[in-house]
């Protein structure tokens, strides 16, 4: 907070006047307490040599206990004092502000610095805290002698009230004295600053409106001196100020409205390689905060291609182009143009959005590579099949019903290739309306396993279900569950051989339900796990094709339950066996199922999918 002329006047007069008073304060207030204890030790030891001379003459009458203490009283009330009567041994007789039966009760006073002095040296005086009545106190104590023999102390303690009313009433008149000070101190520093500052702040004034962009304002005449010279310079530099701004903002507007609707990103640097321009779109591309003009390349994007990419426009002086990969929360792919600014020394570069158009074309090459490879196979067996079975028409007809077989084999094949990739790609374009309701995992799983009943018995394998009664209902789509757990048990009967086992089973975890599909089969080879869900992806390809499996399956099943708002994985050991499990929520709708935008109706599984 700064402070103006006024309030540093105010502040030292202030300062000074506070300064002299606690000085003041300190020097009369020493002296004040002084004299004051001064004279009530005076008086106390009056009262106390008084008090001493009655003590001693009743100590030839061997007083009682209660002789003393009626002694201390009265003492007390006649020297408006606390009396206290300590024999030689430190033991209390007598104290007039207590009762009798606490007098019993109190420590010996032997070691009190005032006994000590007044048994020594004839008189001891201390001031001190007293822990017995909680309050500071002023003690003087003398000798009891009764023929030149010394039978123990008197001592007097007094309040020092007096000397604290004395010192309150100094500084009662202090703090007037204070306050009159004060009040002449502001009238004095306000008339000061009146005089002092009136040049400063029509100046101020004038300097704050051309700030705020006022360049109009005019400093009147404040005469010949340094004042009135800076008046003169503040109207120049208004005058000067305008002219530039104008044509300054006329620029800058134009250039804004260009760069700030460009959907490419642009970047500028000036000749030490700060930033010195960002516009919307760039840091939209990578995550920019507002923050970045001035700063170094590198510590707003730590990208070595893109450094290496404006270093050689620096050095080369010629344009530069390439490709670059950005990832992080928003993986990107960009082409950057970057172009030398030639006298200016800095660089400007246009970044190009190429994701989409990278992604599309990879998914493209892959799609087509993928659907030519896996429609080759069962197209080149039914030319195949078909020609065998014109030539048989007329040298074998006995060998026409194998071909016809291996012809309708194949196109069952293609047909369900084609049932899957329709599947696929309605879920991939989230064209997929999930209907969610609390679906019986028991129920379900018997529903789909007693399909797979027959084909097991005549393979030799053992279905088992293992799901335990009360498991809470999951929230799924019953279509989509079904397809689900088709897939699954599916390929595990079609890959486990004669004597395998295939179990499916349901166990509570959390707020949800896992499923558990898992098999005594050969197992499959860690090297393939990480992407046995992908399309097309198979662990034995010549095997795969000949069961039937059009390796979209698993690729179905990650789809299908990722749409639920549930996360599939596996777990295999080559000649144990394989395990797929995948985790459904029991609350009324799955989070990730509730944003996603869906428009057409899961269909029925087609029952041929494969092992990826």
């Amino acid at each position: 907070m700064t402070l103006g002329i006024r309030s540093k006047l105010f502040l030292l007069s202030l300062g000074l006047v506070l300064v002299s008073t606690a000085l003041t304060f300190a020097v009369a207030r020493s002296g004040i307490e002084k004299r004051a204890v001064a004279g009530v030790e005076y008086d106390l030891r009056i009262r106390a040599a008084l008090a001493t001379e009655q003590a001693a003459e009743l100590v030839p009458t061997r007083p009682s206990v209660a002789e003393w203490q009626q002694l201390a009283k009265h003492l007390g009330e006649a020297a408006r004092a606390r009396v206290t009567i300590i024999g030689r041994d430190g033991v209390v007789l007598g104290e007039s502000s207590l009762p009798a039966a606490r007098v019993a009760t109190m420590e010996n006073h032997a070691l009190r610095p005032e006994v000590r002095d007044a048994l020594s040296r004839g008189v001891g005086v201390r001031r001190r805290h007293s822990s017995t009545l909680e309050h500071d106190l002023l003690y003087v104590a003398l000798p009891i002698r009764v023929d030149n023999e010394t039978f123990g102390v008197m001592r007097l303690a007094l309040h020092l009230t007096t000397v604290r009313e004395t010192i309150e009433d100094f500084q009662h008149a202090l703090t007037i004295g204070v306050l009159l000070a004060l009040g002449l101190a502001l009238l004095m520093s306000s008339v000061a600053a009146v005089v002092a500052s009136r040049a400063a702040r029509i100046l101020t004034d004038a300097a704050r409106r051309m700030a705020s962009g006022n360049l109009a304002v005019q400093v009147p005449d404040l005469g010949k001196d340094e004042f009135g010279e800076l008046g003169h310079a503040l109207d120049q530099l208004a005058h000067s100020l305008s002219t530039t701004l104008d044509a300054l903002r006329s620029e800058r507007d134009r250039i804004h409205g260009i760069v700030s609707r460009m959907r490419e990103g642009v970047l500028l640097l000036d000749e030490d390689g700060r930033v010195a321009l960002v516009n919307p779109a760039l840091r939209e591309m990578l995550l920019l905060t507002d923050d970045t003009v001035g700063k170094r390349l590198l510590e707003i994007i730590r990208h070595a291609d893109l450094k290496r990419l404006l270093d050689q426009v620096i050095e080369l002086h010629q344009e530069q182009s390439q490709e670059i990969d950005v990832g992080g929360l928003l993986p990107r792919r960009l082409l950057v143009r970057a172009a030398p600014l030639g006298g200016s020394g800095g660089v400007f570069a246009v970044f190009f959005d190429v994701t989409e158009m990278r992604r599309l074309e990879s998914v493209r090459r892959d799609f087509v590579a993928n659907v030519s490879h896996e429609l080759r196979t069962p197209v080149t067996a039914i030319r195949s099949a078909a020609e065998t079975v014109r030539d048989a028409a007329r040298n074998d007809p006995e060998a026409l019903p194998g071909f016809v077989d291996i012809i309708a084999r194949n196109a069952e094949r293609l047909g369900n290739l084609v049932d899957d990739l329709l599947e696929l790609s309605r879920i991939e374009s989230r064209e997929l309306r999930l209907v969610f309701e609390p679906l019986d995992i028991g129920a379900l799983v018997l529903q789909v396993v007693s399909l797979f009943r027959e084909r097991a018995k005549r393979k030799g394998l053992h279905l088992e279900i293992d799901v335990p009664e009360g498991i809470p209902p999951v929230q799924a789509d019953r279509r989509a569950m079904e397809n689900v757990l088709t897939n699954l048990v599916d390929n595990a009967v079609k890959y486990s051989g004669s004597g395998s086992v295939v179990r499916v089973r349901a166990v509570e975890e959390g707020t949800g339900v896992r499923v558990f599909v898992e098999d005594t089969g050969p197992g499959i080879d860690a090297v393939h796990l990480p992407r046995i869900f992908e399309r097309f992806y198979r662990v034995d390809t010549g095997r795969s094709r000949e069961l039937g499996g059009t390796g979209l399956g698993l690729s179905i099943v990650k789809h299908l339950v990722e749409s639920m708002g549930g996360d599939v994985s596996v777990e295999s050991t080559v000649g144990e066996g394989t395990r797929f499990h995948f985790l459904l929520s029991t609350k009324s709708t799955p989070p990730a199922a509730r944003s996603r935008p869906n428009a057409a109706e899961v269909v029925p599984p087609t029952g041929a999918s494969s092992r990826s």
